[in-house]
């Protein structure tokens, strides 16, 4: 505990310790500490998944109309696999709906889940993150040994 009495700025502040200067370089980290902070750091890859299932797949040909998805059999040219699908707009699309191989556009689909002829269709892909390395599962007896170690006697 400190013997002052007030901790307020500008109150003995002749016996504190100078300050850090304003726009100095931090002091360097060792890169094998990993990120720090609340992120996951960098995206490592682009992928696109399957709305139904969820399942990493190979992103289908912009024109390939009749695509399903491998695991569950859904497919996978619908307004809810599409980079522009959006429930909170007109027609939930960004670009106004659905474009007919006749030109006509700003058709409403009702089914979002099933298999369209949109001309705007374009494959929704995320940024997936790296999973953090994980060491490999103990057995009981080392389990048990680090808790003796920890509170031996």
């Amino acid at each position: 505990m400190s013997d002052r009495k007030y901790g307020q700025r500008g109150y003995r502040e002749d016996e504190r310790p100078a300050p850090r200067p304003k726009g100095g370089a931090p002091p360097p980290r060792d890169p094998a500490e990993g990120p720090r902070g609340r992120g996951l750091g960098a995206p490592t890859a682009t992928v696109f998944r399957c709305a139904a299932c969820g399942r990493q797949l190979e992103p289908p040909a912009e024109t390939l109309v009749g695509a399903t998805c491998g695991h569950c059999g859904a497919d996978l040219h619908t307004c809810s696999n599409c980079v522009h699908f959006e429930p909170a707009v007109r027609n939930e699309c960004r670009q106004g709906g659905a474009t007919l191989p006749d030109g006509t556009a700003g058709v409403r689909v009702a089914k979002k889940t099933k298999r369209n002829e949109c001309m705007l269709y374009a494959p929704r892909q995320t940024q997936e993150f790296a999973k953090e390395a994980t060491r490999p599962p103990q057995s009981a007896g080392d389990a048990r040994a680090a808790f003796d170690a920890l509170f031996k006697k």
